[in-house]
């Protein structure tokens, strides 16, 4: 099935190529199709679908005709197609469907997490002792549906780092954290998995009580995503990459060993039992 959200985002790549090589601002663009700046800087991130009648005229203004544009018009068409999580509308807000179908197409993904075990980690008595609200299985159902990208011959490289405080802080009852804790050490023992805890006792200044994810696409730009309490920021931008990049190095420069962190995780489920 054509990813909608991956295709978006090849066309804003594109899009963004042909305005800069045209030497055009996004507000000369906007003014095109009779919109504004932040409706071309959604369209080049993605994160919104074109009509086929605004892309023209865009490609127009950018001096982009005949057999270079019709690749553009497949990936617009492609582009505005329903999505696999579309089934999910009403336990998975639009913010978070596009990282969901970013998270499937990615073919490495690093990621920080200070306080929680990740959903794609979780088992199901640590989901139940977090989620609240309507519809609670299906929002279970989304989150094991994820974990199978972990599974897939042609799945991501998994890069994790941990804070301690993820590991010890209690979700559900002393069985629940015993559970969750050995699945993370077996998940880590795979080969296309690296988990690193970062303790306490980190000899570094370098910390983040926020997590990110670094989502990366082969040779497609990354993306970093960071997801506030009722919305996420998805960004590209060279500058913002970069910077990321070297918050992640640093982190994980600073935490430990893929071996030292399983056997602080084992030795924490052992002292709950």
């Amino acid at each position: 099935m054509v990813n909608p959200t991956i295709q978006r985002r090849r066309l804003g790549n594109e899009l963004r190529r042909a305005r800069e090589a045209a030497g055009k601002t996004q507000d000369e663009a906007a003014a095109i199709i009779d919109s504004s700046s932040s409706k071309i800087s959604r369209l080049e991130l993605g994160q919104s679908g074109i009509r086929l009648t605004d892309l023209k005229l865009l490609l127009d203004f950018y001096g982009v005709g005949g057999e270079e544009a019709e690749p553009l018009r497949d990936l617009a068409r492609a582009g505005r197609q329903r999505g696999r999580w579309s089934g999910y509308r009403n336990v998975v807000p639009d913010w978070f469907r596009q990282y969901l179908d970013l998270e499937a197409d990615a073919t490495e993904i690093r990621w920080y997490q200070p306080e929680v075990i990740p959903g794609i980690l979780q088992v199901e008595s640590y989901m139940r002792s977090m989620i609240n609200g309507d519809d609670v299985d299906r929002q279970i159902a989304v989150r094991f549906e994820r974990q199978t990208v972990i599974d897939r011959e042609d799945g991501p490289e998994l890069s994790l780092i941990l804070s301690e405080s993820a590991l010890r802080r209690n979700l559900g009852d002393r069985a629940t954290m015993r559970e969750q804790l050995l699945h993370v050490a077996e998940v880590s023992r795979r080969k296309n998995v690296t988990l690193q805890v970062f303790p306490f006792n980190a000899a570094t200044y370098v910390a983040s009580s926020y997590n990110f994810i670094v989502l990366r696409f082969g040779e497609a730009s990354d993306v970093i995503y960071v997801e506030t309490f009722t919305d996420a920021d998805y960004l590209d931008s060279q500058e913002a990459v970069r910077a990321y990049t070297r918050l992640w190095d640093r982190l994980q420069a600073a935490a430990l060993g893929p071996v030292e962190s399983r056997k602080l995780i084992l030795r924490l489920a052992d002292e709950i039992k």
